[in-house]
């Protein structure tokens, strides 16, 4: 510069607004100093960290003894950092996957996944059975119907795994929102963990 100051040329990312970070903290190891079932705070070195997490996260860390480690997702938002644990890196890639959904923030998915769950939520996108996310407080019918035509849109990154027997609520919705003669056979299928 002509006053003989440092001259920075920005990159073309930092140009377009784009930060191309890693997450701030990807993993938590740590012992548990208290819990509620939408949160918990993981003590690691002397340090509280205020953890998010969903009810399938709070029955395991409350039965754990010791250390617990958490998958964690790094919120950042203009107003505020929150953390979101999950005890699987599978609960987190669906986490991560909801929260991709236009209209679908933090709390909603959080909702999704302790009031459905991993394997149901997937099912329910195979099949097309609007009416399990619409359990979900704060899901309308268009909402739903977004969530199941953008997960679809989005495959899931699950290896290795069976997909599981529904819950009995769930088993029951899929069986409703099957229509046709061949419900009762899509309905066993779903039940021995068949898919498409």
């Amino acid at each position: 510069t002509p006053s003989g100051g440092l001259f920075v040329v920005p990159s073309d990312s930092a140009k377009r607004g784009i930060l191309r970070r890693p997450p701030m903290i990807a993993r938590l190891s740590g012992t548990v100093a208290a819990s509620r079932p939408d949160e918990v705070v993981v003590d690691v070195g002397g340090v509280g960290y205020r953890v998010h997490i969903p009810l399938s996260t709070f029955y395991k860390v409350v039965n754990a003894s010791g250390v617990v480690s958490l998958h964690v997702h790094t919120h950042v938002r203009e107003d505020a950092i929150q953390l979101f644990g999950f005890w699987t890196d599978e609960e987190r890639t669906a986490f991560q996957r909801l929260i991709a959904v236009s209209g679908i923030g933090p709390r909603i998915a959080l909702a999704v996944l302790s009031g459905i769950g991993v394997d149901d939520t997937e099912r329910a996108v195979r099949e097309g059975a609007r009416s399990v996310p619409e359990r979900i407080p704060g899901i309308g019918r268009k909402t739903a119907e977004r969530v199941l035509l953008e997960l679809r849109d989005r495959p899931t990154t699950r290896r290795g795994r069976g997909a599981g027997a529904p819950s009995a609520s769930t088993a029951a919705i899929l069986s409703a929102a099957v229509a046709g003669p061949d419900a009762d056979a899509v309905s066993a299928l779903v039940h021995l963990g068949y898919s498409d």
